[in-house]
């Protein structure tokens, strides 16, 4: 994708529809959702959250095509507690769609554990979502989405619990 920005202000409809687009991927997470998640990723979509799970010392690899990042994303976070709440989501052109930038506050807790009061292993994480937003036919799509952690608290590994 390319990084040129357009100097002209988006629309207001065009801001309204694309910041959408962070708080339809949380949501899409935190239920578990493919159905959402194929709504909103082009076919060759790359997702990239290596800037984060190399800081806090975790290994993911980047995922290419909607039919790898759909399984893949909902099979690793979709059978945590989690919940996500997304904030700061602001929105540009580039000369080949759009750039979509959001912070992140995820909050994940292992299986069934989320609503207990005693259990204290979890991973909460201040992240930036980055999304390269491809226009199609049937509206914008995300080609591109990257992670960045900001900061984390607790265990990281709690994120791995449901793909060990």
């Amino acid at each position: 994708m390319s990084t040129t920005e357009t100097t002209t202000p988006l629309p207001f409809e065009t801001e309204w529809e694309l910041g959408r687009l962070p708080l339809l991927w949380a949501r899409a997470l935190d239920t578990a959702d493919a159905s959402v998640l194929d709504g909103l990723l082009t076919e060759d979509v790359v997702v990239d959250m290596t800037p984060a799970t190399t800081k806090i010392g975790l290994e993911f690899p980047v995922l290419q095509g909607r039919e790898t990042v759909i399984p893949a994303m909902i099979g690793a976070v979709g059978p945590l507690d989690t919940m996500h709440a997304v904030s700061n989501v602001t929105a540009r052109g580039l000369s080949d769609g759009y750039l979509v930038e959001a912070y992140a506050l995820a909050q994940h807790h292992l299986p069934g554990e989320g609503p207990d009061a005693t259990a204290t292993r979890h991973a909460l994480m201040g992240n930036t979502w980055t999304f390269h937003v491809r226009v199609t036919p049937e509206g914008p799509r995300v080609a591109r989405f990257t992670m960045d952690c900001r900061w984390m608290e607790g265990d990281p590994t709690v994120l791995l619990a449901a793909i060990s």
